[in-house]
């Protein structure tokens, strides 16, 4: 299992150090100024549940939008006894993209915010959604889509997934558009998702390539500035579509990432490992409690006494002998070197660490 374990690894490396200098499309790797998202938020109502709804008493909340609702709709509940239990009160939010028009659709998420144990099978009410500036944007609607589900007995309860959140694909329809006049911007910056000096500079003079003239200018390891007017392209969005397809090879920061939850190691391709001698090993310790019952003799006057006993042991780990990992030119060698030492990938976690701690991991360790 171990060599399994180990060769997946290697593969995982492998597979890291072939894609690191792969070419990849500019758009890709920025994000254009102004070319952006928003996020809508709005709470709402959603009825037609299996009894699955929020428990009326202890989210009070939901009876008002609900006696609301009913009596925009001309039906009076004033001093009734009113507490249905197919109605759950949720929080709705969906995603504005850029340049989105007035009729499109965008898919909603909706999660409930009381007690209501599922949302499957309801109905979401309309619900308008807001933006940041508190205008309404869209408004929502639809059968919401839940991706856990429950399984409920007399004396027992069975629950996979989350059934308390979904979608409504398509469940919102743009109302309002967000104005922002792309064609008026003489310049445009290009963010990096990722900044590097050497990323932006490749940047620059990949887009000065594709128009022959010096249209882009490198402010920062995160930011190139494009200047529309000396590309000569009719528009702006014009020179963002001739720029946008362009191919880098993008540099990266040596990096090796862990994850302890599930002892998954990632390194770059550019990692590097001076010269060191390593050696793995452990304690196990065992603690076993016997307790002893102590009866008296049949007809006595005497007690039952329970003795403790407790065994308590520890094993040394079978001896390792100190490895020597050679100082790594390439990320096959230090895989290599490191599968060398015959350690499971947790160990190997504590074994990185250890060498970064050493100063010979010529790497930034990201622990997660």
């Amino acid at each position: 299992m171990r060599c399994g374990i180990l060769g997946l690894l290697v593969c995982v490396l492998a597979l890291t150090a072939h894609v690191a200098h792969a070419t990849v499309r500019l758009k890709d790797m920025v994000e254009f100024d102004g070319v952006r998202g928003n996020d809508l938020l709005g709470y709402g109502l959603v009825v037609g549940l299996n009894g699955t709804g929020d428990g009326l008493r202890n989210a009070p909340f939901t009876e008002d939008m609900m006696t609301n609702i009913l009596e925009r709709l001309g039906v009076n509940v004033t001093g009734e006894q009113f507490r249905p239990k197919n109605v759950a009160a949720v929080i709705v939010t969906a995603s504005l993209p850029p340049f989105a028009r007035a009729g499109a659709t965008l898919d909603v998420t909706v999660s409930a915010v009381g007690d209501a144990t599922s949302l499957l099978g309801g109905t979401l009410v309309m619900t308008p959604l807001n933006g940041a500036d508190g205008t309404i944007y869209a408004v929502a609607q639809g059968s919401i889509l839940a991706g856990g589900a429950v399984a409920e007995g007399a004396a027992a309860r069975e629950t996979r997934g989350v059934p308390t959140a979904g979608i409504i694909p398509g469940g919102a329809r743009v109302e309002r558009e967000v104005d922002f006049a792309l064609d008026s911007l003489s310049e445009v910056r290009l963010a990096l998702n990722v900044p590097d000096f050497s990323t932006a500079l490749q940047i620059e003079q990949a887009i000065n390539r594709e128009f022959a003239v010096h249209a882009a200018r490198m402010t920062d390891s995160g930011t190139v500035i494009l200047q529309v007017p000396k590309t000569g392209a009719r528009s702006t969005a014009h020179a963002l579509a001739r720029i946008e397809n362009l191919r880098i090879a993008p540099a990266s920061k040596a990096r090796v990432v862990v994850d302890q939850r599930s002892g998954t190691i990632v390194m770059g391709a550019d990692v590097r490992i001076s010269r060191v001698a390593v050696a793995q090993g452990g304690l196990t310790l065992r603690v076993e409690e016997r307790p002893l019952v102590v009866q008296p003799n049949p007809f006595s006057d005497g007690e039952t006494v329970v003795v403790p006993r407790t065994a308590a042991e520890l094993e040394d780990a079978p001896p390792v002998a100190l490895a020597e990992v050679e100082g790594g030119t390439s990320l096959s060698e230090i895989v290599a070197g490191l599968n060398a030492l015959g350690v499971a990938p947790r160990d190997m976690i504590d074994i990185l660490s250890s060498i970064s701690a050493a100063g010979a991991l010529h790497a930034e360790l990201v622990v997660r």
